[in-house]
């Protein structure tokens, strides 16, 4: 009898909310902002003010942390948040000056956008914060609306904007709110992107000469200036990367320009930020950081999930008790569940929620059963392998064409192994991307794999995936791991491919228990069956002394290995002998002849598999299967009274 309170209406209450931020923020079922957040480093070092580069995979929690200070925000208009969509992007990747490269380009247009946001929240900020308009918020009053950027001016939308913003860049502003007469003023200016600068630097000052003269320091928290889901608008092409080059640039410049009374937060997806190469880059080490999260930390996101949908009634012990089985597969259900999904809230945000819907929607469960939680298993195997290819279409458009490498055999794979297979692929994936062919080659193939997660490498007695550790994969490793959360999908449930081991007819007869006629004299055959029986688990016994033996090997190949050699254990510890006589010498010595074959059968798999062939890895258990292979072939075949070798 369990000591906890289960209530059956949990499971109908219970949801881990949607799959992204924006939506989660807002839907009903949403739970970003009922509780259902977990503070973390992000988000504390974006509050500080301590980073300005927040970096993570899709689906790392990027949204959620930018959500969450929004809504931090609410009612004191201290927040702004710039998303672009296709049009404003279009706007950036389009935008030139003369005189000047793209990325010095595309940082003068952020940071008119970033000049206009903070004009805009001024006047606004000065009324209802200050109730008072300095001379500085006036002349920014009048510099909008001569250039038609009020907040309440029509085409409002960011790409109609931005197409304003461009064209006055690249003529001429109107800025005599604040005493210059653009066309005696600044008419000397020796090029196009000269005079987008002066111009710009004539406004940066007006912003920053308001926010001094309001004294907003002294009064209240910077107002934050955050740009997420650019991603929507990348392409990984040169005018693509030039934007958020310029991006970075022009935060920088804006962080020095307005000091302590504006915050930038960028919110960037890791595979972009990692793609980009400009000559100030290791300027903004110490404005990174990436957000990583422990198996720990998703258990304490799904227990703050579960509680925001839920009740607060819901324990950790009830979450993983009751509601959820004990135990998967014979490990600890949470353990199981993050250990096969990427470390990022989405996707144990799915996963959970997949477990809970197959349990009440399609079976009509009460509380998620064992079997509900290996069927939601295969089925979000498959959701996460179709998101991978997805997730890198711009920049790996050639994953889902890898991915047939690595089906239906071992989840363990060697470069060896690798090198071959990709051997017989290669002239298909160069003819299908022959734009990519310097990076499909086996060590490219590796370095991508690893890169977005779907292979691990091998490390001492650890298998490590990017984001456990920052140092990529090394020319002397050798072995591979797909990580646990693509297996199922992929058909590579197994550590390495052996075959398993299945009883054979002739011992279906021995189970049998057919009586031998015992009219012959000398010693019975019920004893030499016997004998034969206890050395073939000898050989069992052996070949598994020397597995416990192999140090090299993982526990995962270390534990199919054991699992197919104790399966030939356990029938010879069922087959059933009796007092007066058993099977025939014939049928006995027939199983231990096909027994032998399945053990060199499994050594030359071992030998195959490319893993560690010295004493300590595989090569020294394949050399016990054979050795033990060839002593039952001479059991087999020896009268009674031999040896047997």
């Amino acid at each position: 009898m369990s000591s906890y309170s289960y209530d059956e209406s949990l499971l109908a209450r219970l949801h881990f909310g949607r799959d992204d931020a924006e939506r989660d923020a807002r839907d009903a079922l949403g739970l970003l902002l009922r509780g259902g957040f977990l503070p973390n480093a992000a988000y504390e070092a974006a509050v500080s003010g301590r980073k300005m580069l927040i970096i993570g995979r899709k689906g790392s929690g990027k949204s959620a942390v930018c959500m969450q200070l929004m809504a931090d925000g609410a009612g004191r208009a201290g927040r702004v948040l710039v998303t672009p969509d296709e049009a404003a992007g279009e706007q950036l990747r389009r935008f030139e000056l003369e005189g000047l490269p793209g990325d010095s380009a595309k940082a003068l247009i952020w940071r008119y956008v970033f000049a206009l946001h903070a004009a805009r929240h001024l006047v606004a900020h000065a009324r209802d914060a200050h109730g008072r308009r300095s001379p500085a918020v006036r002349a920014l009053r009048r510099f909008l609306r001569k250039n038609g950027e009020s907040a309440d001016e029509p085409g409002a939308q960011l790409g109609a904007r931005l197409a304003q913003s461009a064209k006055g860049l690249q003529t001429s502003l109107s800025l005599e709110a604040f005493g210059v007469k653009a066309g005696l003023d600044l008419a000397q200016a020796p090029s196009e992107g000269a005079h987008a600068a002066r111009q710009l630097e004539v406004v940066e000052q007006g912003v920053a000469r308001a926010f001094a003269e309001l004294g907003c320091d002294a009064a209240h928290e910077p107002l934050f200036l955050m740009v997420d889901q650019l991603e929507q608008v990348w392409s990984a092409e040169t005018d693509s990367n030039s934007m958020v080059i310029g991006l970075l640039l022009a935060a920088r410049h804006g962080a020095s320009r307005y000091g302590r009374f504006v915050r930038f937060l960028l919110f960037l997806r890791s595979d972009i930020y990692d793609s980009l190469s400009f000559g100030e880059g290791d300027k903004y080490r110490g404005d990174e950081l990436r957000i990583t999260w422990t198996r720990q930390a998703l258990r304490d996101l799904a227990l703050a999930r579960g509680r925001a949908s839920a009740g607060a009634e819901l324990t950790e012990e009830l979450l993983w008790q009751e509601v959820f089985p004990p135990t998967v597969d014979g490990e600890e259900t949470a353990s199981y569940l993050f250990r096969r999904c990427l470390p990022r809230p989405r996707d144990a945000i799915q996963f959970l929620n997949r477990c809970r819907d197959t349990a009440r929607e399609t079976h009509g469960h009460d509380r998620i059963t064992e079997a509900d939680v290996l069927q939601a298993g295969r089925q979000f195997s498959g959701w996460k392998l179709k998101d991978l290819s997805q997730e890198y279409l711009v920049a790996h458009p050639f994953l889902t064409n890898l991915f047939p490498l690595f089906q239906n055999t071992g989840y363990v794979i060697t470069r060896a192994v690798l090198t071959d297979r990709f051997e017989s692929a290669r002239e298909t994936l160069h003819g299908l991307f022959p734009g990519y062919a310097d990076a499909l080659t086996p060590p490219g193939i590796v370095d991508i794999l690893y890169g977005v997660g779907f292979l691990g490498v091998r490390r001492g007695n650890d298998v490590v995936f990017a984001g456990d550790d920052t140092l990529p994969v090394q020319p002397h490793e050798t072995e591979f791991h797909v990580h646990p959360c693509f297996r199922a999908a992929l058909g590579a449930t197994s550590a390495i491919d052996l075959w398993p081991y299945e009883p054979l007819v002739a011992h279906d007869r021995i189970v049998q228990g057919r009586a031998y006629s015992a009219a012959a004299t000398g010693p019975s055959f019920l004893n030499r069956d016997d004998r034969m029986l206890r050395d073939l688990g000898r050989s069992c016994h052996s070949v598994l002394a020397q597995v416990g033996r192999a140090v090299t090997l993982t526990q995962d190949v270390r534990d199919v290995i054991t699992e197919r050699i104790n399966r030939v254990l356990d029938d010879v510890n069922s087959t059933p002998t009796t007092p007066q006589g058993a099977t025939a010498s014939l049928e006995v010595g027939s199983h231990l002849l096909a027994t032998a074959h399945y053990f060199t059968s499994l050594a030359a798999q071992l030998r195959a598999s490319g893993l560690d062939n010295g004493a300590g890895g595989t090569g020294g258990v394949a050399r016990r299967l054979e050795d033990e292979a060839r002593r039952l072939r001479g059991v087999a075949g020896g009268s009674y009274g031999s040896s047997g070798h």
